[in-house]
């Protein structure tokens, strides 16, 4: 088939492909990031984390077991959590035979939700051009190539798109993200938690509900006082897209918690609480995408392999002297968790509940039910 679009980065270079899913539109900007995982990509183009962001696999063949997510049945907390919200799909090659009875193709999926994708290109150029000079700002552009490249009329047109895109850094997602109003989930357990929606994944209320917890689900602007007369025992702050750094209501909320009830994070949570600590944040050159990224428990020495995806991390040197790192990464040794159980507080920066990825830290669960529950 011939080639009939184009990835188009911030520096200039282009990768001509071959265009899936939906068709490009205006929409189709975003922070290019690469995700290492080899299966998962319905998990992955339906996180809330990835609002804003063009995913690339760099698994080579994508697509052939088609997906599963849309058609299995979800309860009213996770309506509007399967459609997708990563802005397109990068892959080397993208499957589009026949799919088991029940699933539809991935091609289909995309479609469905308005969102395009584009294959042929070479994802090993593109990784390490990401890994050497960072995430870029990017678009795709459905355009004639001739002689393996765009005219020069149309890599024009997707400069100016380009430069007219925000810095992640500096950009508040999380109102494109969340529920829509407070929700309970599995009611009348003994132990409740509130669940501050940031963008969360529906994985992680599956991983409470199934350890017998009632999940109180807030919104992201909710106060302090709401959640403190829910008669929860802990606050569990979400996973979430974009820069942590400028959630001052969040980070607020945040602040107002601390010390009067067990606090834990998940990803963006987890940033969160670090900021309400009075640590920093910086973004990292081309983050954590992936499900095969090894953490090591700083208080047992044991290694773990987790899921991730963030593009934002915490300043280890700011964190506060009361707070102990409980995770840090095995591989460029950024913070990975903290922990203090005097001030009942804990978070991870990985995925405990994956989705996709390993369940080597689902225990992670327990823990933060054992802290709420004074055990």
């Amino acid at each position: 088939m011939k080639k009939n679009s184009c990835l188009v980065l911030e520096d200039g270079s282009f990768f001509a492909g071959i265009s899936f899913g939906a068709e490009p539109g205006e929409e189709t900007n975003g922070e290019v990031v690469f995700n290492t995982g080899m299966s998962g990509y319905h998990e992955i183009l339906t996180d809330p984390s990835y609002t804003g962001q063009i995913v690339m696999m760099t698994y080579p063949h994508i697509g052939n077991y088609g997906d599963m997510q849309a058609w299995t049945e979800v309860g009213p907390e996770e309506e509007g959590r399967r459609t997708i919200k990563a802005r397109a799909l990068v892959v080397r090659s993208v499957y589009k035979g026949r799919v088991y009875e029940g699933r539809q193709t991935l091609d289909n999926f995309m479609k469905e939700n308005g969102v395009c994708g584009i294959s042929d290109i070479d994802t090993r150029a593109l990784t390490l051009k990401l890994r050497e000079n960072g995430s870029q700002k990017g678009c795709i552009i459905k355009c004639e190539i001739l002689d393996g490249k765009p005219s020069e009329t149309a890599l024009a047109a997707a400069a100016e798109r380009i430069k007219n895109m925000p810095d992640m850094q500096g950009l508040n997602l999380i109102g494109n993200v969340g529920t829509a109003g407070d929700q309970v989930v599995n009611p009348g357990k003994k132990t409740s938690f509130a669940v501050v929606d940031c963008g969360i994944k529906a994985n992680i209320v599956r991983e409470l509900v199934k350890r017998d917890i009632t999940v109180r689900l807030f919104q992201s602007s909710s106060s302090a006082e709401d959640i403190l007369n829910s008669g929860v025992k802990g606050v569990l702050f979400s996973n979430g897209p974009g820069d942590p750094a400028v959630l001052e209501k969040q980070i607020g909320l945040v602040e107002d918690l601390i010390d009067k009830i067990p606090v834990f994070g998940i990803c963006l949570g987890h940033q969160l609480i670090s900021l309400a600590l009075g640590a920093e944040t910086y973004k990292m050159k081309f983050g954590h995408h992936g499900i095969n990224n090894p953490v090591r428990d700083e208080i047992t020495g044991k290694v773990f392999v987790s899921s991730q995806n963030h593009g934002f991390a915490v300043k280890e040197e700011s964190l506060p002297s009361d707070v102990k790192l409980w995770f840090m990464n095995a591989n460029d040794k950024s913070v990975e968790g903290i922990i203090s159980k005097d001030r009942k507080i804990a978070s991870v920066q990985f995925h405990p509940e994956a989705a996709p990825g390993p369940v080597d830290t689902s225990w992670i669960f327990d823990e933060y039910i054992s802290i709420a529950e004074g055990k």
